[in-house]
C-alpha cells in the first residue's frame, strides 16, 4: 500500500504533521476528515517537505508561484472556518521563518490585527499583488465570502499559469534549434575557415566568389566581433525602448498583430486574458467600467489596449460594449459575436468564460502551427548555411589544385 505524508489541522486548530498508509490520496483525504482533522497538503512520502520547496528559497522575492499557493492555502483555511488572524499565523507555522513569504505574512498579520482589511495590507507590504487580485479581494470583503474570492483566484493564476507554460514550452525546442544553427555557423567562421586562409594565401590564385564571401564574412568575425555584439546589445536595448512606454509603441504592436501566425497567438493570448479577468471580476460584484479599467492593465499589446477603452466609452455613453470591440475589428469575431449574446440575453460572465475555454484550446492550436513551420524551416536555413559554407571551402580547395567538377 502506498505512504503518503501530510500536514492538517487537528480539532484544537493546531498543525499536525505525519506519514500514513492508504490506497490513494483521496482516501487519505477522507480518513483525516474522518478523525476531525482539516487537511492541508497531502502528498507521497518523498515531498514530505513540498512547502519548504514550493514557498522559495531564502531572500527571494515573491514568485507567481508562492502567491498561487498563498492564495489557495489561505483559501482553505479560511473555508473551514478558521478567522483570517488565526489562519495567517497557521500559514506562518507552514512555511520557513527566513523567506519572503513568511515575512509579508507577519506583516499583513499585524496590520490585519490593527483593523485593517486584508486587500489593504497587501498593498501596502508589497507590489507583487495585481491590481487585479487585490480589487477581486475587495469584492469579496465588502460581500462577505473572502474564501469564495479566494478559491475563484486560485482558479484563475492557475490558468494563467498553465497558459504562460504552454507557451514557454513549445517554445523551447525552437529557439535550441536557432540557438544551435547560429552557433554553427559562427563556430564555422571563426575556427574553421581560419584553417584554411592560409592554403588558399600561399596558392596564389583567385578563390571563387563564394569562398572570397566565407573568407570576408570570417576575417570580419575575428576582426570586430565586437561590433556584433555591440549591435546586439544596442539592438535589444533600442527594442526595449520601443516596445515600453514610447511614443512608437502603438505601431509596433499593430505591426506585430499583422504577422501572420503570430500576430493571431497575441490575439488569442489576449481576448483569453481579456474573458477570462472581465467574467471573474464580473462574478464577483465589481462594476462593469471598474472591472475594465483593471482588465486593461492586464493586457500589453497597446492597440488591443486602445479597443477595450473604446468599448469603456461605449458604455459611459449607454450603449453595448459588444458594438465598440466589433467595430475596432482587433478582437477576433466569434469573440465579440459572444461577447454580444452574452449582453442579449444577461448572461454575460458564463460567455466569457467560455470564450476563454475556446481560446485557450485555440492558442494551442496556435503553436502547434506554428511550430510546424518553424521547425523545418530553421532546419533549412541551418542545412543552407552550413551546407554553404563547406561547399565554398571545397570549392577553392579544388580551385587550388587545379581540379574540375
Amino acid at each position: 500500500m502506498p505512504v503518503f505524508a501530510y500536514k492538517a489541522l487537528n480539532r484544537e486548530g493546531e498543525v499536525i504533521e505525519g506519514i500514513k498508509e492508504a490506497d490513494d490520496e483521496a482516501s487519505l483525504v477522507k480518513s483525516l476528515q474522518n478523525d476531525g482533522c482539516i487537511p492541508i497538503s497531502v502528498g507521497s512520502a518523498g515531498l514530505a517537505s513540498i512547502y519548504k520547496s514550493s514557498f522559495g528559497k531564502k531572500n527571494q522575492g515573491l514568485s507567481p508561484k508562492d502567491i498561487l499557493l498563498f492564495t489557495k492555502e489561505l483559501a482553505t483555511l479560511l473555508d473551514a472556518g478558521l478567522p483570517l488572524d488565526r489562519s495567517l499565523v497557521v500559514l506562518m507555522d507552514l512555511i520557513p521563518a527566513d523567506s519572503k513569504i513568511y515575512q509579508l505574512i507577519n506583516k499583513v498579520l499585524e496590520r490585519v490585527k490593527g483593523g485593517a482589511t486584508l486587500a489593504a495590507s497587501l498593498e501596502a507590504e508589497s507590489t507583487a499583488f495585481s491590481k487585479f487580485y487585490l480589487n477581486m479581494l475587495r469584492a469579496g470583503e465588502a460581500g462577505g465570502s473572502v474564501e469564495v474570492v479566494l478559491r475563484r483566484l486560485a482558479d484563475y493564476l492557475e490558468k494563467s499559469k498553465e497558459l504562460r507554460n504552454t507557451v514557454t514550452t513549445a517554445m523551447i525546442y525552437p529557439a535550441i534549434l536557432v540557438v544551435m544553427a547560429l552557433g554553427s555557423v559562427f563556430l564555422l567562421l571563426t575556427f574553421v575557415v581560419p584553417q584554411f586562409m592560409e592554403m588558399f594565401e600561399s596558392a596564389g590564385k583567385e578563390l571563387p566568389v563564394s569562398t572570397q564571401i566565407v573568407v570576408g564574412a570570417a576575417q570580419w568575425l575575428q576582426n570586430y566581433w565586437w561590433v556584433l555584439l555591440l549591435m546586439i546589445v544596442m539592438g535589444t536595448g533600442f527594442m526595449r525602448y520601443e516596445l515600453s512606454d514610447s511614443p512608437r509603441k502603438p505601431k509596433w504592436d499593430a505591426f506585430f498583430l499583422r504577422i501572420p501566425i503570430v500576430g493571431d497567438m497575441i490575439r488569442n493570448i489576449a481576448t483569453a486574458s481579456f474573458s477570462r479577468t472581465l467574467g471573474t471580476l464580473l462574478s464577483n460584484g465589481v462594476p462593469i467600467l471598474t472591472a475594465l479599467g483593471i482588465v486593461k492593465s492586464t493586457l500589453s499589446n497597446q492597440v488591443l489596449v486602445n479597443a477595450v477603452s473604446s468599448a469603456e466609452d461605449n458604455l459611459r455613453q449607454g450603449k453595448d460594449m459588444s458594438g465598440a470591440l466589433i467595430a475596432t475589428g482587433q478582437f477576433p469575431k466569434m469573440a465579440t459575436q459572444m461577447i454580444k449574446m452574452g449582453e442579449e440575453t444577461g448572461r454575460m460572465e458564463e460567455m466569457l468564460d467560455r470564450i476563454a475555454v475556446a481560446y485557450d484550446k485555440q492558442l494551442e492550436i496556435t503553436i502547434k502551427r506554428m511550430l510546424a513551420l518553424m521547425e523545418p524551416a530553421v532546419i533549412v536555413f541551418m542545412g543552407v548555411m552550413i551546407g554553404g559554407i563547406i561547399i565554398s571551402i571545397l570549392s577553392a580547395i579544388l580551385s587550388v589544385n587545379d581540379l574540375a567538377f
